[in-house]
């Protein structure tokens, strides 16, 4: 018979879970598995969850403060029945990734059923759909600015991105800047949002900018594991100068001349809490006709199914086979996409034609 109830639950499209009095899974119908990709039908918090709270499931200190058992330890203790809004630290093919959902649990003889309220799923999926609509009206508009034609590729790996690309005007200058942050996802979407108040767009020095950004980013008392890494440019059209610093960013400026492209790099720290680090305006100087190119890092370490990086040599490859912004973003994309079956990080890249 318990067969047949099992058999029933797995077709219900709501997510149902059993637990036993020592918080180990007895059940999960394949509703709540969908939730969590890969995780097992019974067997630890761990296995089902794909929990990266403690290898050691139950053993470990952090398990003391899983939500998931403390969802559960009432109703199995003193029976008591209640709805939860959790949000689980979860595994999945891009690192850890942090799930919300509303279970209602209940006492249900010497175990305790928790069911998932989809509707908290849906509410969820709107907030994100939302998020992911503001995020991309704060993206730069058009395809030029002041004398200069651009463009972009922006493509986050999550609803959310991490990366930010911004392009704008000051006294007859362009100003590019890419930053990329900490993390994926939620918490990523609000740093990058961060960047783009905390920009100071009125200060000509990108190394000074930089430096306020830094002073802001240390108001906030992030831990070591949040940091921001950024490179920007002002390009002068009357000069032909290019004023360059940057922030712990590990891809190279790219500036095409004719037939040879040179890669120029700024080592520095990214803006974070580690230590106290002093940006400085470096200044090369640019022919016209001239490309320049600014990535994040998402773009040079996307690995192909053999683990291959698609690297600053691929990229450089469609730089020197393009002859315009606009067709130098579409090759690398579809170049991008055809090496990379999955996407497991922000691409971010910005292509100016320099006049």
């Amino acid at each position: 018979m318990f067969h047949l109830y099992k058999a029933i639950l797995n077709f219900i499209p709501t997510g149902v879970v059993v637990l036993d009095k020592k918080y180990r899974v007895r059940y999960t119908n394949a509703s709540f598995r969908q939730h969590f990709k890969d995780g097992k039908i019974e067997g630890s918090l761990h296995d089902v969850l794909r929990c990266t709270l403690s290898e050691k499931c139950g053993n470990g200190k952090e398990c003391e403060v899983c939500p998931f058992k403390l969802a559960f330890k009432e109703t199995l203790e003193r029976g008591k029945e209640d709805f939860h809004k959790l949000v689980m630290p979860v595994e999945d093919e891009n690192g850890t990734a942090h799930l919300a959902l509303q279970i209602k649990v209940r006492k249900l003889g010497k175990y305790a059923l928790g069911i998932l309220d989809d509707s908290y799923q849906t509410e969820i999926a709107r907030e994100l759909k939302s998020a992911q609509s503001i995020q991309r009206r704060l993206l730069p508009s058009g395809s030029g600015v002041g004398e200069l034609s651009y463009a972009y590729l922006y493509h986050p790996c999550r609803e959310i991105g991490g990366d930010l690309p911004d392009i704008y005007e000051i006294g007859g200058d362009t100003v590019g800047l890419v930053a990329d942050v900490s993390g994926k996802g939620i918490s990523a979407g609000l740093l990058s949002g961060f960047v783009k108040a905390g920009w100071d767009k009125s200060e000509p020095s990108p190394a000074k900018a930089l430096q306020k950004l830094n002073a802001k980013f240390s108001e906030l008392n992030m831990d070591e594991r949040s940091y921001i890494t950024a490179e920007a440019v002002r390009i002068d059209p009357v000069n032909r100068t290019i004023t360059y610093s940057a922030a712990g960013h590990v891809v190279p400026i790219l500036l095409k001349n004719g037939f040879k492209i040179n890669e120029i790099a700024y080592p520095s720290a990214p803006i974070s809490n580690w230590m106290e680090f002093d940006y400085r305006d470096n200044v090369m100087y640019y022919a016209s006709g001239d490309m320049l190119v600014l990535l994040t890092d998402g773009i040079v370490e996307s690995k192909n199914k053999y683990g291959e990086q698609f690297g600053i040599e691929r990229v450089e490859s469609v730089l020197m086979r393009t002859h315009t912004a606009q067709s130098f973003i579409d090759r690398l994309k579809a170049e991008l996409y055809e090496f990379c079956e999955t996407v497991n990080d922000d691409l971010t890249a910005i292509a100016f034609v320099l006049n």
